[in-house]
């Protein structure tokens, strides 16, 4: 019998008082007064357990933005393309302008039944990670097979897609489709890339013959590829074997490319065909698409632009080269530590509240937006001043009569 069931048989059927009943069953009088009085307007129903969810949830989602959250689901799973949480949450904060935490999705995507259980992963923190510092400092490459589809709708021949990707930014810098991968392809296509977006300090590869020899006993010496690296002056990196991991930025994108591909109807019938949905994949995974990995998850094109890019066969003088980030305070100011002092540099008190990313290279400054890539600011420090102005007029903006 439950306790509610005693509390209401001793006051009502035997007739004691309240304040008896609460000092013999060790609870307050105030509970049994409700529990009472809840019994003589519901009955036995008063005995039930009730819920305790609350009156009122002000902090709760509005319906709206809990249906828009399942239609970006449904959207992006069905272009094939990343519908995490993360991923939802930047569309709704660029696209409708509502911020929404990626613990809050989650939760409602479980409600609405669209997360789908899954074995236990390996633990991020087992793996070893690493990027380079600047764009071209260090270029990915690889190749993965797509099968065609024949035109009754069977499955056709297998084709080679090829993918150059910057590691510091994850930019698609050229991805192209090919019957088979050779090593003039891949020197064909590194000269393709090159001649767009400059040579890169590395090149980081696995120990396919298209790409190096050295695994290959010495014997006919560098192919075109390390010929041409060579030439350049770029430095060649390449993976243990049996260590994928080691590339694992152009696998992911491969296997992101592949996925989307996938989803997309019509299939492909022929080369041509492939690389138009490929070039499509690129645009959108280049501007269009938030990436995880990335501060503020900008997109790979805003990554690769924020910063200075990388060269071949050139060291570095000895400067003191820095990568800050910070956040403009209420006062639009930054601080900066210059020589064991430190400096406040004005930005705009109307961008206060705003994640940058400083580049500092002894004196010189150039503050950039993390999120937009945006150049909110280049300067040189003067060591002799503690506050940087901003050169503007000093002082609230007058009013005309």
């Amino acid at each position: 019998m439950s306790r509610a069931r005693l509390v209401i048989t001793a006051v009502v059927v035997e007739g004691r008082t309240q304040a008896d009943v609460a000092r013999s069953y060790g609870v307050s009088p105030g509970w049994v007064s409700k529990l009472v009085a809840r019994y003589r307007t519901d009955g036995e129903a008063a005995l039930e357990p009730r819920s305790r969810r609350p009156k009122s949830s002000p902090s709760r989602l509005d319906p709206a933005v809990v249906e828009r959250i399942v239609q970006l689901r449904r959207e992006l799973v069905t272009s094939g393309l990343d519908a995490g949480p993360d991923t939802i949450g930047w569309h709704l904060e660029h696209h409708d302008r509502v911020r929404v935490s990626s613990a809050t999705i989650s939760r409602y995507l479980a409600a609405a039944g669209l997360v789908t259980p899954q074995p236990r992963k390996r633990p991020r923190s087992s793996y070893v990670r690493f990027e380079a510092d600047l764009p071209n400092e260090c270029w990915q490459a690889d190749f993965t097979h797509f099968r065609l589809t024949s035109p009754d709708g069977s499955p056709g021949r297998d084709v080679e897609i090829l993918s150059f990707i910057d590691d510091h930014s994850r930019m698609a810098l050229g991805v192209s489709v090919h019957a088979r991968v050779t090593g003039q392809i891949v020197l064909e296509r590194f000269r393709h890339v090159v001649a767009t977006h400059g040579i890169p300090a590395s090149t980081l590869t696995d120990n396919g013959m298209v790409f190096t020899t050295r695994l290959s006993g010495g014997k006919g010496g560098r192919n075109a590829f390390e010929t041409e690296l060579q030439r350049l002056g770029v430095r060649q990196k390449n993976s243990r074997p049996n260590h994928p991991t080691t590339c694992g930025k152009a696998e992911r994108f491969q296997q992101t490319l592949k996925k989307w591909l996938e989803a997309q109807q019509p299939q492909p019938t022929t080369e041509v065909g492939l690389q138009d949905l490929c070039d499509a994949f690129t645009d959108s995974y280049n501007l269009h698409r938030p990436h995880r990995s990335l501060p503020q998850h900008s997109t790979p094109a805003v990554a690769y632009s924020a910063r200075p890019k990388a060269t071949a066969g050139n060291r570095l003088a000895d400067t003191h080269d820095r990568v800050r980030h910070d956040r403009i305070d209420a006062a639009g100011r930054l601080t900066l530590r210059v020589g064991g002092r430190l400096h406040h540099i004005g930005i705009a008190r109307t961008l206060a509240g705003t994640r940058v990313i400083m580049l500092v290279q002894d004196l010189h400054v150039r503050v950039v937006d993390a999120a937009t890539g945006e150049l909110l600011r280049e300067l040189m420090i003067d060591p002799h001043r503690d506050y940087q102005p901003t050169g503007g007029p000093r002082g609230r903006p007058r009013t005309r009569n």
